[in-house]
């Protein structure tokens, strides 16, 4: 079966990349709203291909943002079923005069595609229309029933997606959710990424005087608000780098050994992180590595202080305002309001008299992680090593997806993070490019993935 889906993709392949080059002439930036016709263009051109692909009931949906795209075909009974989830957003392609070519048209070189979006995510996301494609072509059936979410706000913090997926969770319903929106480690390198980390963001503000106070005149008997600011922010951390937040690290679940022997294969050289970033010495929670620091520990971290005189000189007040905000990344099973109810009881513990302190809560996202040797990642791995040669390495992100959790969780499904991106392909970058040895080694690891997960039973991908 493999031969004929390979040969049907290969013979086909100009033809895909004319229509992969035709969805990357559309400018389809979320965070413009001057591309707002251009974001109706992109859903229903994003409609008319998987309508081409041979896919059913193709809708383009509405929400208070830009619309979702959903398509599904249902006709494998007994086998699972799988939600793809991508985007046809794109980020804006400013500054425009350090592309060396135009953003919004396309060309090859060297075997690569350049156009904002190539890597991110319309190049990606095509893979799987074209793999189903391939199979109804050439098979007329597939091997799992599948369903596409295609959203228009992803480089918008998918604003909107939440609330649809809640309220069409019957609709989406599925086993498994894969999405193809992350990197490789490096060519011919896969790489499976099972955990990102979730985010806690608030604004500490503190006030002291009705209004600024003369130094002079007040200063030594008034609180400082700025003075009592960093009292507070110094109480944060111990000595060895460690939140000292009361209950921080209750909810943190520790790196099992499998885990720890996968993390061995992806751990920076740590002189070399050094070097690149020009800092004398590294510096975070004791007894982990750089891998560990980044990516399965929670952080807390202080991401601007702000208050008084900023302008050149020194004008000697006392300002009656001082502010800090604060970014937590978390990691499994950590709540965010939890941890921010932490934070507040901790700022309530200080000794800060004289001022009145708030806590402006912003900014909330759980963490996500699917097991190394759930059934799907498995499966997955298999796909990966039958087509380029290597199984995957394992990785986790310090950055934050939180659609990714929000999926899983409202749909109760196991999801898988399958990317054919490299490293240096320059998203959300000028000259902003995808590898197309991963558009070809891409739609193999794809149809193999969906035949391993056509042998196997619902039952036991819910085990």
């Amino acid at each position: 079966m493999m031969e004929s889906i390979t040969a049907y993709l290969q013979t086909h392949r100009d033809e895909h990349m004319e229509e992969l080059m035709a969805f990357l002439r559309i400018p389809s930036v979320s965070a413009l709203p001057q591309h707002q016709p251009d974001m109706q263009r992109c859903a229903e051109w994003t409609a008319a291909s998987l309508q081409k692909a041979g896919l059913e009931h193709i809708e383009i949906m509405p929400t208070n943002g830009h619309p979702v795209v959903y398509a599904d075909w249902l006709h494998a009974p007994g086998k699972p079923t799988v939600l793809i989830y991508g985007h046809y957003d794109v980020q804006p392609a400013e500054p425009l005069e350090l592309w060396e070519t135009p953003p919004f048209e396309p060309i090859i070189r060297d075997n690569k595609l350049f156009g904002r979006g190539s890597t991110d995510d319309k190049g990606q996301l095509l893979l799987y229309v074209k793999v189903v494609e391939a199979f109804l072509k050439t098979q007329g059936t597939l091997p799992v029933n599948v369903k596409f979410c295609i959203e228009g706000e992803e480089e918008i913090a998918s604003k909107h997606l939440p609330a649809f997926v809640e309220a069409h969770a019957d609709l989406l319903k599925a086993d498994s959710i894969v999405l193809s929106d992350t990197q490789m480690h490096g060519p011919g390198k896969p790489a499976l990424m099972y955990g990102l980390r979730g985010l806690a963001g608030f604004e500490i503000t503190i006030e002291g005087a009705n209004s600024d106070l003369h130094s002079g005149l007040f200063g030594g008997a008034v609180q400082n608000p700025i003075h009592a600011l960093t009292k507070l922010l110094s109480s944060f951390h111990d000595e060895n780098g460690k939140v000292a937040v009361e209950g921080f690290y209750d909810r943190v679940i520790a790196l099992s050994d499998k885990e720890r022997e996968a993390f061995k294969l992806v751990e920076p050289d740590e002189n070399k992180v050094r070097k690149d970033l020009n800092v004398r010495e590294l510096y975070g929670e004791k007894g982990f590595s750089f891998y560990e620091q980044t990516t399965s520990r929670p952080t807390l971290e202080i991401t601007s202080v702000s208050g008084g005189f900023q302008g050149e000189g020194i004008k000697p007040i006392i300002p009656n305002r001082a502010s800090a905000k604060i970014a937590c990344r978390l990691v499994a099973a950590q709540v965010p309001e939890e941890i921010m109810d932490g934070v507040e009881a901790h700022i309530l513990a200080q000794s800060l008299p004289g001022v009145n302190i708030t806590l402006d809560r912003q900014l909330r996202g759980n963490p996500f992680i699917t097991p190394i040797d759930d059934p799907v990642m498995v499966a997955a791995a298999q796909a990966y090593e039958a087509a380029y040669g290597e199984w995957p390495v394992y990785t986790r992100s310090g950055g934050s997806i939180p659609i990714v959790e929000v999926l899983g969780r409202v749909l109760d499904a196991p999801v898988v993070l399958m990317g054919f991106g490299l490293p240096g392909e320059n998203l959300h970058a000028p000259n902003e490019h995808f590898h197309l040895m991963n558009w070809d080694k891409g739609t193999e690891t794809i149809s193999r993935y969906w035949l391993n997960l056509g042998a196997m039973s619902t039952q036991y991908m819910k085990n």
